[in-house]
């Protein structure tokens, strides 16, 4: 199988030259770092490093991080600072994540207290924030902050639950203005107009993350966001395409001339049902086939060879709202960014959905030795 042949490959094409600290790059570490936790291979714990320390300066500072504009986004690449202080002890990674914690204590917040998604979009919340803040707070509380700010984190997406969710299409808006204020806003409700694959996929990974990281088994705050969890697994898997068992850019318009199978999204969607049924909050005999379907559904149809070997396609390689009237939430909009080839965020969140399958199979009774070898051997079919 070529899992292996375009992740090591992928992984060794990561520039750390000329790039800002960003948050595609922090899904590539993520899943660099799974694989690692996962197979023990030094090759995925090296790129990480490679990456981070060309960032991280030795009193803490992040090279092009930049607190003061108030991104979201920028929290996401922070996660691989847990992973690299624990395996190091330098407290240079203790220092940077301090940094990044901080952003939180001052980060303008809606009236329901939730993290704007950036100062340059006040009031907003978008789907994608949850993803890229609440699994490393949530993380640095555990950690170093004794659980008291856990309830503020459960608290936000509660908040996403209540003013976002559609009870008739059991998905999520994309983004919400509390201020009404955007174009793309509806003046009564504040949402935006359409349900966008991706979108839903930083939220149900946003909520397993975190449910990880919580590390509180049967109280009533896992509950609750495993609930949430669940809901938002089984609202996303009634529009599963029967056919190729991927799901659409705009998910629930699969009648829309143009609307395509995306990548990235479908492989967030496989890597939240993996995790689930490893973590037990999904059960396994009922979504651990689907989340092995997803994923070789984007083995066999995204995967494609290439003059380098192999490259993932049919990512989106962006999609937000506005500012003013530009990227207007509309059907038309979403299917109007490009389409490109191994995009972080697709690449990333295929590696992390591969290793959680590699951990499936491992609770199977199967080690991961033996799943290793037949991969590299092209001998082990998963089904």
């Amino acid at each position: 199988m070529h899992f292996i042949e375009y992740i090591k490959n992928h992984l060794s094409s990561i520039q750390t030259e000329g790039i800002n600290w960003n948050y595609e790059d922090g899904c590539v570490m993520s899943g660099s770092i799974l694989m690692y936790q996962v197979t023990g291979d030094k090759f995925y714990k090296d790129v990480v490093v490679k990456y981070i320390d060309s960032f991280i300066k030795e009193d803490g500072g992040i090279r092009t991080y930049h607190p003061e504009e108030y991104n979201i986004d920028s929290i996401n690449c922070g996660k691989a600072l847990f992973f690299l202080y624990e395996e190091t002890g330098k407290d240079k990674y203790k220092k940077a994540l301090d940094l990044l914690r901080s952003q939180l204590d001052s980060h303008p917040r809606t009236k329901t207290g939730n993290f704007w998604h950036k100062k340059i979009y006040p009031w907003q919340i978008w789907l994608d924030g949850l993803y890229m803040a609440q699994p490393f707070y949530m993380t640095y509380e555990r950690k170093f902050g004794d659980q008291k700010n856990y309830a503020d984190i459960i608290d936000q997406f509660k908040h996403v639950r209540e003013l976002m969710f559609n009870e008739k299409s059991s998905l999520y808006y994309h983004g919400y203005d509390e201020h009404r204020a955007q174009g793309w806003a509806d003046k009564e409700t504040g949402l935006s107009k359409n349900h966008w694959l991706r979108a839903m996929g930083w939220y149900v990974i946003a909520l397993i993350d975190t449910i990880d990281e919580m590390r509180m088994p049967g109280s009533p705050e896992e509950e609750l966001l495993n609930n949430i969890f669940c809901e938002a697994v089984t609202g996303i898997m009634k529009y599963q395409d029967a056919g190729s068992k991927l799901f659409y850019q705009v998910i629930d318009r699969s009648d829309v001339q143009g609307n395509y199978l995306e990548t990235s999204g479908s492989a967030m969607v496989a890597y939240a049902i993996l995790k689930g049924c490893c973590l037990n909050v999904l059960e396994p005999e009922l979504y651990a086939g689907a989340g092995e379907e997803i994923l070789m559904a984007l083995y066999q149809q995204k995967l494609l060879p290439s003059s380098n070997g192999f490259e993932l396609v049919d990512i989106c390689k962006v999609s937000g709202l506005g500012p003013g009237d530009s990227r207007d939430g509309s059907v038309a909009y979403y299917l109007s960014e490009p389409v490109v080839k191994d995009d972080h965020k697709g690449s990333g969140a295929f590696i992390m959905a591969f290793a959680w399958l590699l951990v499936w199979k491992n609770k199977q009774g199967i080690s991961i030795r033996e799943l290793m070898g037949g991969i590299h051997n092209g001998n082990y079919c998963f089904k």
